[in-house]
């Protein structure tokens, strides 16, 4: 059995089968034609009946004989064909990853036949996020009687997402070439291709915390490691919260009080009502959805490492939601739900008021992850402010976003555009959301520092 190797050529000559359904593997076992005559019998139908026409016409007996050969090997070469269509499986070794991890697949030709094929063409289709060398060229390779070839295809995922590797599609051709099989199918597998999350980290400051237990401290007195001052024990109190030096000093049991840590809600609103800028993988530029994504992906498992609560709300054409949970089957939840961030349209229309007020909590931290390309968004951020929530706006627009063209007119509308962009994030501020670009690391910390203290004074909220 030989190695498969890539092929610069179409499929064989002659081959009018059309492709079938069977997404298993097998191809059309129950399809009353499995084998077509190639261009080669063709030929040799023809050399065989030109001779025997002119043997008859001149009454000539050698050109009998000399095309009994040919007869006969195509007889003998279609009487022997193979039964069966070539069966055809897709295998992956991991089909959940992240960007940029390496990707190793298998297309596996088996032949269920005793009778050998002389060779079999594989073809795949693969997503265009998939690096795969040849992939987008035929395969061949020998296939013995009861034999099985596998071509082995490996690369990269660029980019995350739901990618498709097949279907994949083998013709075989056996009869010495005389005859080419019906198209054997495999159907496609799926690859949950994961964001790759940056590196990113934030001060433990928020704005309220509302849980009963959790990793941030608290203005309520509680169990936990944030001292809040000594006084007087009481009965309940623990003997290992006595302070002695005090209780030495004067003559009385004190004990050390502290603050309770809670744990918070963070929500985390996307606006994917328009995508921008061009997407060239986990090494290349970035689009408004790539930020998009792999902030959210970032922040989600910042606090859901803290043992924080996070919930997703998506601000576009089909308005998903993914509720409020914490650990770690909540952040794979959420690797899940960010494959299907799109900015595709659907059945419903945006508007600022999309999500009630009663679907975020007054006390939870909202991470508004938008490029502010629509009047809609920065409407609905500024409804959150006003109704006392706790926001921040992540500009997850690209700063290098090229124009259409470079001519004078495009270039003028540009700089409107930008001039009127900046005003509506100039509006924003002035209702008390800040708005920061997202840069990885520490993004969030100034911004954070300034709603935990606008969080310790008094909220004015609308009746």
């Amino acid at each position: 059995m030989s190695a498969p190797r890539p092929l610069r050529m179409a499929v064989p000559d002659g081959h009018a089968a059309a492709p079938t359904d069977d997404a298993g593997g097998a191809g059309a076992a129950g399809s009353p034609r499995h084998w077509s005559p190639t261009r080669a019998l063709g030929r040799a139908v023809l050399v065989v009946g030109v001779l025997l026409f002119v043997a008859v016409l001149l009454r000539r007996t050698d050109l009998v004989v000399l095309a009994a050969p040919f007869a006969l090997g195509a007889a003998l070469g279609v009487w022997r064909r193979p039964g069966s269509l070539p069966a055809l499986r897709i295998d992956v070794t991991a089909e959940v990853l992240s960007e940029g991890r390496p990707v190793h697949a298998v297309i596996g030709v088996g032949n269920p036949d005793s009778i050998g094929y002389d060779l079999v063409v594989v073809r795949t289709a693969a997503s265009p996020w998939l690096r795969l060398p040849y992939a987008d060229r035929p395969y061949i390779t020998t296939v013995g009687g009861g034999e099985t070839a596998d071509v082995e295809l490996t690369g990269h995922a660029l980019r995350w997402g739901r990618l498709a590797l097949g279907p994949a599609r083998a013709w075989a051709v056996a009869a010495d070439g005389l005859l080419v099989s019906d198209a054997a199918v495999a159907g496609h597998r799926e690859l949950k291709v994961f964001p790759l999350t940056e590196g990113f980290d934030a001060v433990e400051a928020m704005p309220r915390a509302a849980g009963l237990v959790g990793g941030h401290r608290s203005r309520r007195p509680g169990e936990g490691g944030e001292l809040a001052g000594v006084r007087m024990f009481a009965p309940g109190d623990r003997l290992r919260r006595i302070d002695w030096r005090v209780s030495l000093r004067t003559q009385e049991l004190h004990v050390a009080a502290t603050l309770s840590d809670r744990d918070a809600e963070v929500v985390l609103l996307l606006d994917v009502l328009f995508e921008a800028g061009h997407s060239g993988g986990i090494n290349g530029a970035r689009s408004v959805l790539d930020t998009t994504v792999r902030a959210a992906a970032a922040v989600a498992e910042h606090y859901l490492h803290a043992g924080d609560r996070v919930a997703l709300l998506e601000y576009g054409f089909r308005a998903r939601r993914l509720r409020a949970a914490g650990g770690r089957r909540q952040y794979l939840t959420v690797l899940e739900w960010l494959l299907d961030v799109s900015a595709r349209h659907g059945a419903y229309e945006p508007s600022p008021a999309a999500f009630g007020l009663h679907t975020v909590s007054a006390n939870a931290l909202v991470v508004v992850l938008t490029p502010l390309l629509d009047t809609r968004a920065a409407a609905m951020v500024a409804r959150f402010a006003r109704a006392g929530r706790f926001v921040i706006a992540v500009d997850t627009l690209p700063p290098d976003l090229p124009m259409p063209a470079q001519e004078a007119f495009s270039t003028l509308a540009g700089r409107l555009w930008r001039l009127d962009r900046d005003n509506t994030i100039g509006q924003l501020r002035e209702h008390g959301v800040p708005v920061v670009a997202w840069a990885g690391a520490g993004s969030l910390d100034e911004v954070l520092r300034g709603v935990s203290r606008m969080a310790g004074g008094a909220r004015a909220v609308p009746r």
